[in-house]
This record gives structure tokens, C-alpha cells and sequence, in this order.
């Protein structure tokens, strides 16, 4: 094993390890993301994005706590002056063109991101100043509330700069992110707080969609597939992406093992699929006659 393999094995290794801890640490586990797109994102990178965060959230003013039905908005309005506003913090249509966006390391320096990225620098801030904060993964499109998830809160679009929402607002951006006619408004499911590993998976996604649509980056809808498949859970279809992957990419054996390998998994619960994946899976290994 050469010397860049070895690192990458060692960074896997990390991010599995990371995402079974009792209580995930979304910064590194975003930073190990980060560091399979760009390998020059070493150790002291890493240590130089946290302590970035460190030095944000002692810039944030505290919230009084005195009157709880009032704390939550400011502490929004807080974060939304120091990130939005002084720091720059924000997001635009060009953002989703630009795998960078997904990167916590180049959103810390660039100021700009996904909307997901951009809750998470709002959430990690907020976090370490002693808010009440959590992220909100809306269908399309990810935002963070602040106080009570179940109660008393406030919703903050980090994307338009920490913008308040109110509910109805937060209705609009699900109907306009997913293209659907605005509906009757926001369910509880919709509101209840993203933990740490469901904004990862989420953000793989965005990874994998991304590279989806550029077979020349296909390396990258690779990796994002694998660390999907480190978290300790994920949905089996990705076990069949991850060896049509492989396939496509020229690695016919290992690709043929892993699709047969998914069949023997779903033949249980879906037999004619099974076939079909293990047709798949001869035709990767006549490709190397």
C-alpha cells in the first residue's frame, strides 16, 4: 500500500470510528469528508477549521437568558449579524455548481456554501457559545432552528444569511426547493431535529448527486458512495450503486463480487430483482474476456 492509500485507509477508519461515537462530532466528521476530496487537508487543517469555529463563537455575543420566550430570536439574530453579516457567511445558485460548496474547510474560507454547510457553521458556532440550536433538514433545503424544537423556537436560513423564518416561510422554501405547490405548511417530522449522522448522510448525497451528473467525477461519486457505507446505517440500494460504480469504472471483478453479493441480499425480499442484479453481475465478468 502506497503512502496516499495508506492515509486514505487511516482517514476511513477515522470517520467510521467518529460516526459510532456515542455523540458524533459533525465538525470533524465533515472535515474527514473534506479531506477525501482534498487530500492536502492534512492534521493541522483539520485543527486550524476547528479552531476557526472556536474563534467564530467567541465573537458571538450571549443571548440573555432571562426571558425564554425571547432568547431563541436572539440568539438568531446574533448569529445572523456575526456569520451573515460581519463574516459574510451566505450562499448563492452558483454555490451548487461547485463541489467546494460541500467542503467545510473551503466554506470556512470561501464564506460560501450549501445550504447544509452553511447550518452546519451555524449550528457549530452556536453550539460552542452555549445556544440552543439544532439543524432542520427541510425537504430541499437545510436550515437551523434555535430554543424549543417541540415549543417555543426560531427558524434561520444560513444560505440568505441567517434570515428569520417564520413557519410559513419555511413552507415556502420547501415548495420552491422541491417544486411543489406550497401545501398546508410545515409537518412536526419536517421540524424535528437533524442529528449529526443524518446531516452527513445528507451531505453525501448532495456529494454523490453532484458527481452524478459529471461522469468525469466519477472518483468522487466513489468515495462519497464509501464513506455512505461506513455510517452505521444506510439504505442497501447504495450497496448496488457502489459496485455499478466499480464496473463503470473499469473494475470488473470487484464490481461483479459486490452485485452479487447485493443479490444474495435482496433475494429474500425481492427475487426478480435479485435476478437481474446477478445478470448484471455475469456481464461485468465477460468484460474481462
Amino acid at each position: 500500500m502506497d503512502g496516499m492509500a495508506a492515509a486514505r485507509a487511516a482517514r476511513r477508519r477515522r470517520f467510521a470510528e467518529a460516526a459510532r461515537e456515542e455523540r458524533p462530532d459533525l465538525a470533524l466528521l465533515c472535515l474527514l469528508i473534506a479531506a477525501e476530496a482534498d487530500p492536502a487537508l492534512d492534521e493541522a487543517g483539520i485543527d486550524a477549521a476547528q479552531i476557526e469555529l472556536d474563534r467564530l463563537a467567541g465573537l458571538l455575543p450571549y443571548a440573555p437568558a432571562a426571558r425564554p420566550d425571547t432568547a431563541p430570536a436572539v440568539w438568531a439574530r446574533n448569529l445572523a449579524e456575526l456569520l451573515g453579516t460581519r463574516c459574510g457567511f451566505g450562499g448563492s445558485a452558483a454555490d451548487y455548481r461547485r463541489l467546494e460548496s460541500s467542503l467545510l474547510h473551503d466554506v470556512l474560507r470561501r464564506r460560501r456554501g450549501l445550504p447544509i454547510l452553511l447550518s452546519v457553521v451555524w449550528t457549530e458556532v452556536a453550539r460552542r457559545a452555549g445556544a440552543p440550536v439544532y439543524g432542520v433538514a427541510l425537504p430541499g433545503h437545510f436550515v437551523v432552528g434555535f430554543g424549543d424544537p417541540y415549543g417555543r423556537h426560531v427558524l434561520a436560513d444560513p444560505f440568505a444569511g441567517g434570515r428569520l423564518l417564520t413557519d410559513e416561510d419555511a413552507a415556502l422554501l420547501v415548495a420552491n426547493a422541491t417544486g411543489t405547490a406550497a401545501g398546508p405548511g410545515l409537518t412536526a417530522r419536517m421540524l424535528t431535529p437533524a442529528g449529526p449522522l443524518e446531516t452527513v448522510q445528507r451531505i453525501l448525497n448532495n456529494i454523490r448527486a453532484w458527481a452524478q451528473v459529471r461522469p468525469e467525477q466519477s472518483a468522487v461519486q466513489l468515495w462519497a458512495v464509501e464513506l455512505s457505507l461506513l455510517l452505521p446505517s444506510h439504505p442497501a440500494q447504495l450497496r448496488h450503486e457502489h459496485a455499478q460504480l466499480l464496473v463503470q469504472r473499469g473494475e470488473f471483478t470487484a464490481g461483479a463480487a459486490e452485485l452479487e453479493e447485493y443479490a444474495r441480499v435482496v433475494a429474500e425480499v425481492d427475487p426478480a430483482a435479485a435476478t437481474a442484479v446477478r445478470r448484471q453481475a455475469a456481464a461485468a465478468r465477460a468484460m474481462l474476456n
